[in-house]
């Protein structure tokens, strides 16, 4: 089926007179190539719209209607919809809202209770149940949500455990190949606004998400080939997560992904993350021209924590305010994963015209690798401008704390750099980049623990008043601090035991 956009739905809609007949109409073929897709409005098949009758019904005689039909869209004229059931999405329907329409959630405690799932045990329980939600579907193909209206939660969506009858979600998907999601807002969604899993070709242009006040805004798991543009996601946990879990029975490829212009935020959480759930491997990501305003951890954070393999992974002109730890890479042993799972990867990643501002409580920019064969590696970083609170005195420089089970930032302890801090890493390169304080700080700028081949180029580290040096390097082999100076101008202080100098091209 090759779907309307929005407007042309409805012009087609106005000039059919759907609204008054139960059957679709297929409009003329414009030509050969383009066939119109017929339009079945949800008020011919029983919805009230009224706020308060329950519409789930109507709303799913419509899609059975459209999905009979070979595939239409099924359109939401202005109104309040509410939806006390879950609705069971069919393929080669698109769900159309209109301006000024509202699909509301309820507190009936009629929705689906979640099935039962033998994996429970390798992921968190909303990642592990699918039915409990407003909208659901499995092994679909080319469904959409379109239009300008807005799909809200309406505060009835549980962000804990949900009890039988009670939606934990608004948008859950799996093993699904074409979904669009363009224009449309999904608000108070509980614990995920959308969740899917196991998808493939993924579209979504100027979506709205407003889950400030629940918790996750969009997680992406298992899923290959997404663009997403621009995207304004507001959540109180994770804004836009992309994840590999086992809720599938299955370690699952994950790649080819775009998102561009867009804003994030979230405020207990990360804003654009890696993990923490992360089975199979990702591949393939590009994310450009992203505003970020607000993470309580990551803004821009990645985790490899049940043996995934992350690479090829690219930022680029990113701009970060107010967030408290700006960029952070670990790679964590939990193995929470079936099929027995080794310990996972990190390497070949880009950072490009970055420039973030942390607030506080602040952890350091921070890359954490594990040791022997599992070294971050690869990690390059041009024109990355972070600037962090400070406000510490001295301390020991020797290797903080970690848990290996914990993605968080806080699970490595007080990093002994206000700036940046290397621990277990390799091939790590630093082009025309600075990191700051707002508040004197008497740590270095930068730490680097255990590793090879360092390279700062033309770096500027700004000097704390009682910092022991600007950059301590321990026990890395090949190092070299090029064309680098303080905020001041003067040379950069460098200590280092037990690592070799290599300025060598």
């Amino acid at each position: 089926m090759k779907r309307l956009a929005a407007g042309a739905a409805l012009a087609l809609a106005a000039v059919f007179g759907l609204s008054q007949v139960p059957q679709a109409t297929a409009a003329p073929a414009q030509d050969t190539a383009t066939t119109a897709a017929p339009v079945f409005s949800v008020m011919d098949y029983g919805a009230k719209a009224d706020g308060s009758s329950n519409d789930s019904a109507a709303i799913e005689k419509a899609i059975t209607a459209a999905n009979s039909a070979g595939g239409g869209i099924v359109r939401f004229p202005s109104g309040q919809y509410k939806s006390k059931n879950t609705v069971h999405l069919k393929s080669e329907v698109t769900l159309q809202l209109d301006s000024g329409a509202t699909i509301l959630g309820s507190s009936a405690d009629t929705y689906d209770k979640p099935e039962s799932n033998p994996n429970d045990d390798y992921q968190d329980y909303g990642h592990s149940h699918f039915h409990n939600a407003m909208f659901y579907g499995d092994r679909l193909t080319d469904i959409g949500f379109t239009g300008s209206g807005t799909i809200d939660g309406a505060g009835n969506l549980i962000t804990g455990t949900p009890d039988s009858g009670e939606a934990d979600k608004i948008i859950s998907l799996t093993r699904c190949d074409g979904l669009t999601l363009d224009g449309i807002t999904l608000r108070r969604g509980g614990h995920f606004a959308a969740l899917i899993n196991g998808c493939e070709n993924v579209t979504s242009d100027h979506l709205t998400i407003d889950t400030a006040s629940d918790r996750d805004g969009w997680n992406i798991i298992s899923t290959t080939n997404v663009t997403i543009t621009h995207a304004d996601i507001a959540a109180n946990d994770d804004a836009l997560a992309f994840k590999s879990d086992y809720a599938l029975g299955a370690k699952l490829s994950n790649g080819h992904v775009k998102v561009t212009d867009s804003h994030l935020s979230a405020k207990c959480c990360n804003a654009l993350m890696f993990g923490s759930e992360t089975c199979g491997d990702f591949s393939d990501y590009d994310f450009q021209r992203i505003t970020i305003t607000g993470a309580d951890k990551s803004g821009l954070g990645m985790v490899s924590m049940d043996g995934a393999n992350i690479s090829d992974v690219h930022y680029r002109d990113i701009t970060m305010t107010n967030v408290h730890s700006p960029i952070m890479q670990k790679i964590g042993t939990r193995k929470r994963c079936g099929g027995s799972p080794g310990v996972g990867h990190i390497s070949d990643i880009t950072y490009d015209n970055i420039t973030g501002t942390g607030n506080s409580p602040s952890f350091s920019p921070t890359l954490w690798g594990e040791s022997g064969g599992n070294h971050i590696s690869g990690v390059t970083f041009n024109q990355v401008n972070l600037t962090v609170p400070g406000g510490n005195g001295t301390m020991s420089t020797g290797v903080p704390g970690n848990d290996a089970d914990d993605y968080n930032p806080k699970s490595i302890g007080t990093r002994p750099a206000f700036g940046w801090y290397l621990h277990n890493t390799d091939h790590i390169t630093f082009n025309d980049s600075s990191v700051r304080f707002a508040e004197d700080d008497g740590r270095p700028a930068v730490i680097a623990n255990s590793g090879s081949a360092l390279r700062f180029n033309h770096f500027t580290a700004q000097r704390g008043g009682d910092s022991p040096a600007d950059a301590i390097v321990q026990n890395v082999s090949g190092y070299c601090l090029a064309d680098s100076a303080n905020t001041s101008g003067g040379a950069l202080r460098v200590s280092a035991s037990g690592s070799s100098e290599n300025c060598s091209s």
